[in-house]
Order: structure tokens, then C-alpha cells, then sequence
């Protein structure tokens, strides 16, 4: 749950969203609603310019709209659009040479000049295809496609699609496990990786089997790449019997040509993702998580040597989760990202080995790229601004784009400053604190506690666009984000000390926190404080809920959005069984007393605080059993409760209007407690 996961808790005090704060227009959903969402930034090959994609929301439709746009590297000019339409645009890529780009739209596949003529579509299969990666001679394009394993080609799978669209009978049937995932059924078809020539024409499939190739369930994006001399293809895949059960994915190779694909990980047990050819090709450089069943272990950076068929750790000892990876133009340098403290900075180790150095800090830098010159390219945001694109290097940061310029500083968002506290066991405990836009000290505020979830994840210093912590403070809260046990940042054995412990050590942590935020500020009003927040952080609320006499702090009403109550029955309705077999140390009839010491629903006599209750009817992997079970046990213990139910959503509301609805249900339940 943790790689995907963002739980939330939130301890509010008061809160109102409309009006104006000291005669400007409050940050509320509407204005959040404006913010252009930019990602995915990548380099041409020339490192001239930059290309990414701009969410609009589109509020009458319903959705977000993503578009292309380039910028030149140098910065001072006008981001420019290239493509259009009533359609997204995805997943730009530049071609090894720079003149093309390759991007998905309408599910297929397209190629378009650097500059945006001439778009010519390139797949053309039936079941969609996306994650365009070109080889480097620019002949052939890898990409993604949701397939059925018995067919062996485009016209079979259009067969049974058509079939199945036709028929009147709807049913799922399955003869294994992890059947679905997040808010789809996944029973039938299964993802493989197939190659097109980049001119266009019939796409030949690489991998085949009743497997996905990537895991749909893997740890990062696109996790498949062309060896330099274009000949050969590494990818992933989870080959074990059950695979609801493991994270053992393993790195294969196989030939362009076609031949039996070789796993060179196969003696690791945990998670292996992320392959990158060294230029070379003498190495494979990628991820790996050394412990099987647990997705929450340390990400660390390794370099497989061809020749010898080992792989080595590089740097070793690097206590922090390696997220993204890019090549130093010369081939022997590799810099990567790593949270650390709620931030995301920039690293750079000798492709040898060696101590890793920090290049970049007080940043959360995403979609890593490094251009010919060795500039490094990246997104980067904080609590106070939306992502926009970067170029630097050691010492040096220079922002590209400004594209919610006109949106964001009339707002005057301030940044967050960071806090820390004594947690339980005496270890230090960090987070952030927010304040409103006319913050004024002699004034007495209402506080709000936002704490992450996964349960392995962290609060950091970047922009969300769900449970945005501006809008709750320019609401008029002080906005506590703390980072308890769990938390990801903070080393290795910091995130171990949450699994078996859900409801202990991390609940002094927070309620230290809580009560030391408090004690330290005369401005916040200690006798209105409230607790909202979604996945663990709905199961901390249920948790709450039942222990809500503690004397370091009193929440008056609580808000729980898709939370874990019964640990039992989310055992059996959830998708991702290694993560609740890690967390609980087994099965509900292996290590039943785990799942009874830690689960809410033992606590119902306790309960006497309002909740609203919030769920998806497409969650799988918080089913929507919880949050109708939690619900039914407050109206029959007499606790004044409500029920919103999107029959839309999964485990994030995402679509526009129902993110409206969402945000005033949540502000007028806690307003009519809190005012």
C-alpha cells in the first residue's frame, strides 16, 4: 500500500471556505481547480529544450485534460504548446536524433515533429497501447499493451473485446488472486510489452503468457528499456505462483529478435525494478528491495556487471529510499532522487562506487533528466507553489516556467516551516507546520493535523492537489504535518518500527506531536481540535475514534475517507495480500491476536465522536465494506455520523466536480462542530 497510497489525517479546529482573507479571495477548491498540473519533463537530445505535459481541468467535463508543451532549456521564453484538442496527450519522448517526439493519445500511439507538425499515429491495436520508449537507432518504439494471453494476435483480442462489450452477461470469473487492482477488474487480460517500427505498422509482441509484463502492480512507470546496440529489451515481470502474495518481480532480458528471456535477479527474493542500460552496455543499472513480502523496504541502487552476472550495491550504506535515476552523459556518474526529510534532493554517486553526494537539496525534484552539458533537468514544487521545471547544478537553480504565475501569487501561500518533537521511545520526530496567508500571532486559530499514510510514506514539502494543506490554512487553521514512525525520510529502521505496531508507537508520535504544537503556540485554540484523513490515515481515525480520552489532546469531530476498521475483513476483500501478511505477520488465521490487538472495530464501546464517513464504491483496495461497516457501528452506537458515498471513485477522488462536493462536505461537517 505504501508506493501508492497518500493516507491522510487531519486534527482541525475551524474552518470556513468562503469569504476573503484580509480583502483577498481565499485558496479554496474553486481556485485550486485553476492551478495547471505540470509533469513529466523530458530533455531533447540536443538538451535545447524540454518537454512536459499541462493538466487543465475542465470542470463541465468533468476531467483533466493533459496537453504537450516544450520550453527551451535556456529559459526567458514563452512555453509552447504542440498539441491539441478534445483529447489528452500523454508520455512525451523525444527520438534519439530529436527531430520526432513520441507521445500516446486516444490510447495509441502517435510521432510529431519537435516542433508539433506533422503528427502521423503509429499503433493502431485494438486493445490500446501506451509508455512509448524508443531504441536507439530510432527504427522501433517499446510500448505497453492490455492483451488477452491465449490470443496471438490484434484481430483475436478485437474478437473478444467485441464479444464481450456485446453480451448481456456481465460476470467476473477467476481462478487466482489479485483479480483486480486499485479500481479495475483485472481478471481477463494481462499487460505485455510489444515493439512497433516508429514509422507505423503491425506491432509484434515481445512477451507473452498468462503474466504481466510489467506487473501492473510494479513500483515504477515504465520499467522496460533498449540496450544501447538496440538488439535486446529489459523488463519485468513477478513469475511466482501467487502473485497477490509476492513482490518478487525479477529483471529479464530479451532479444529484439524474440528467444527465451533470462532473469538476471532471480536470486532476489524482494522487489527488482526500474532497468536502465549503462551506455556502455556492459551493466544494468536498477532498483531493488532485498526483503520478500515487504514493498516498504529500502529502495537501493544497484549495478548488475554483464560479464560476471553479479550485481552490486552502489553507494553502499545509503540509509534513504532511491527513487528516480539518469545517466551521466559520459556513462560514469549516476545521479538519482531520494526523500530525506520531506524533501526530494538530487544525489550523484561514481557509477564505481563511492559515497553518494548531494547535489541538489531543499528541493522535491522529480522527473529526473540530465542534459548533454550535464545540466540537470527536473519538476520541483513546495507546499507553497505548484510543480514547474528547473535546471541546475551544485550550487545553481534556475526555474524555467511559470505557468500558475497569475493563479498562485495573489494567494501570498506561505512556505511551510518544519518542526520537531520527542516521540515515543525518546526518538525525534520531524514534520511541517503551515499557517494562514494573514497569519497574525495575537490572534487564537484553529489547528489542523494532516497525517500521511501507506502507512509508509512521508508529509513533504510539495504540492498535492488532493488534501492540499494551503487550502485548510488559508481557511484560517494552523496546518501540523507530522512525520511519524512509518514515515519514509528518515532512514530504514524508522520505517521497519510501524509494521506489527500500527495503532502504538506511531500514535505517541503523533499525539506528542499534537500536544507539543500546541503547547508551544498560545496562538492555537487547544479546545477545538478535530481529525480527518483517508487510507491508514482513515484507519487512525477509526483508531481515534475508540481512543479518544487521551489527556495530551481531545478531538472533537473526525472525518474518515476510505479507512481500514476491520482488519479482518479488509484482509479478505483487498487486493495486495503481501502487504497486509507483512504488516500483521501472517494471516487473520495465522496471527489472529495481531489482527484483534490492532484492528478498530474492538473499540466500538469507545465510540462518541461525530465522523463523517467518506467512501469510494470502486476502491479495491480499501473495499468499500469498511467504510460502510464503521458507519453502521456509529448510527447504532447513537454517534451523530454521515455518510458520502462516490459510486465513481476508487481510493482518490479525482474527478473535478466530485472533488467540489467532497471538499464543502468535509468543511461544513467540521464547521458545524468547530464554529
Amino acid at each position: 500500500m505504501k508506493r501508492f497510497v497518500v493516507a491522510l489525517t487531519v486534527a482541525v479546529l475551524s474552518l470556513t471556505f468562503v469569504g476573503t482573507l484580509s480583502g483577498q479571495q481565499k485558496f479554496t477548491i474553486e481556485e485550486m481547480m485553476k492551478v495547471r498540473r505540470l509533469a513529466d519533463p523530458r530533455v531533447s537530445p540536443d538538451g535545447r529544450q524540454v518537454a512536459c505535459t499541462i493538466g487543465d481541468v475542465d470542470f463541465s467535463g468533468n476531467r483533466v485534460v493533459n496537453q504537450i508543451y516544450v520550453t527551451p532549456i535556456s529559459g526567458g521564453s514563452e512555453i509552447k504548446r504542440l498539441t491539441s484538442g478534445d483529447k489528452s496527450s500523454s508520455s512525451p519522448r523525444w527520438s534519439p536524433d530529436g527531430k520526432k517526439i513520441a507521445f500516446v493519445t486516444g490510447s495509441q500511439i502517435w510521432v510529431m515533429d519537435g516542433d508539433g507538425d506533422n503528427k502521423q499515429q503509429v499503433t493502431k491495436i485494438s486493445t490500446g497501447s501506451g509508455g512509448p520508449v524508443w531504441s536507439p537507432d530510432g527504427k522501433w518504439i517499446a510500448f505497453t499493451s492490455d492483451v488477452y494471453p491465449d490470443c496471438k494476435d490484434d484481430d483475436c483480442n478485437k474478437r473478444k473485446d467485441e464479444a464481450a462489450e456485446a453480451s448481456k452477461v456481465k460476470a467476473h470469473i477467476t481462478e487466482r488472486l489479485l483479480f483486480k487492482h486499485w479500481d479495475e477488474w483485472r481478471d481477463v487480460k494481462r499487460t505485455h510489452l510489444f515493439v512497433v517500427a516508429s514509422a507505423g505498422g503491425v506491432a509484434r509482441q515481445i512477451t507473452t503468457g498468462d503474466f504481466d509484463s510489467p506487473p501492473y502492480a510494479a513500483a515504477s512507470g515504465v520499467d522496460y528499456a533498449f540496450s544501447p546496440d538496440g538488439t535486446e529489451i529489459a523488463f519485468i515481470r513477478n513469475d511466482d505462483k501467487v502473485e497477490a502474495i509476492s513482490t518478487n518481480s525479477d529483471i529479464f532480458v530479451v532479444k529484439l529478435s524474440g528467444g527465451i528471456p533470462i532473469n538476471i535477479t532471480l536470486r532476489n527474493k524482494g522487489y527488482d525494478a526500474s532497468p536502465v542500460y549503462t551506455r556502455d552496455g556492459k551493466s544494468i543499472l536498477y532498483r531493488s528491495q532485498m526483503t520478500a513480502g515487504f514493498e516498504a523496504d529500502r529502495w537501493r541502487l544497484m549495478n548488475y556487471n554483464r560479464a560476471t552476472g553479479v550485481s552490486t550495491e552502489i553507494p553502499r550504506g545509503f540509509d534513504l529510499q532511491v527513487e528516480e535515476l539518469a545517466l551521466s552523459p559520459d556513462g560514469n556518474s549516476i545521479y538519482f532522487t531520494a526523500g530525506e526529510r520531506g524533501h526530494q534532493p538530487i544525489f550523484k554517486v561514481a557509477r564505481s562506487g563511492g559515497p553518494a553526494e548531494k547535489i541538489i537539496g531543499d528541493v522535491y525534484a522529480g522527473g529526473l533528466q540530465v542534459a548533454p552539458d550535464e545540466t540537470l533537468v527536473f519538476s520541483s514544487s513546495s507546499i507553497a507553489a505548484p510543480p514547474e521545471i528547473y535546471r541546475g547544478n551544485a550550487g545553481s537553480v534556475i526555474q524555467l516556467t511559470r505557468i500558475n504565475k497569475e493563479v498562485i501569487e495573489p494567494h501570498h501561500l506561505k512556505a511551510a516551516e518544519e518542526m520537531e518533537w520527542t516521540g515515543a521511545l525518546g526518538k525525534k520526530n520531524h514534520g511541517f507546520v503551515v499557517k494562514p496567508t494573514d497569519f497574525d500571532a495575537s490572534k487564537k486559530y484553529p489547528l489542523v493535523v494532516l497525517i500521511h499514510g501507506g502507512p509508509q510514506g512521508a508529509w513533504n514539502d510539495s504540492w498535492s492537489y488532493r488534501w492540499n494543506p494551503q487550502m485548510f490554512a488559508n481557511a484560517g487553521y494552523i496546518v501540523f504535518l507530522p512525520n511519524p514512525r512509518g514515515s519514509t525520510g528518515y532512514g530504514q529502521q524508522f520505517i521497519n518500527e510501524i509494521s506489527g505496531d500500527w495503532g502504538g508507537k506511531v500514535y505517541t508520535d503523533l499525539m506528542n506531536g499534537v500536544a507539543e504544537i500546541v503547547r508551544r503556540n498560545k496562538f492555537i485554540d487547544k479546545n477545538r481540535i478535530g481529525a480527518a484523513g483517508a487510507s491508514y490515515g482513515g484507519y487512525m481515525i477509526n483508531w481515534i475514534e475508540g481512543h479518544n480520552n487521551d489527556p495530551r489532546a481531545h478531538f472533537k469531530v473526525l472525518v474518515n475517507h476510505d479507512g481500514v476498521y476491520n482488519l479482518t475483513s479488509m484482509y479478505g476483500a483487498t487486493e495486495e495480500l503481501w502487504f497486509t501478511d507483512w504488516e500483521f505477520k501472517g494471516t487473520p488465521w495465522t496471527n489472529k491476536a495481531m489482527y484483534e490487538r490492532w484492528s478498530p472495530h474492538n473499540f466500538v464501546r469507545n465510540f462518541k465522536t461525530p465522523m463523517l464517513v467518506i467512501h469510494g464504491e470502486l476502491d479495491y483496495r480499501v473495499p468499500i465494506g469498511e467504510g460502510l461497516q464503521v458507519f453502521t457501528a456509529l448510527q447504532r452506537m447513537n454517534v451523530p455520523s454521515k455518510l458520502l458515498i462516490f459510486p465513481d471513485e476508487g481510493h482518490w477522488v479525482l474527478k473535478p466536480q466530485n472533488s467540489q462536493l467532497w471538499h464543502h462536505t468535509v468543511l461544513g461537517w467540521l464547521d458545524k462542530y468547530l464554529k
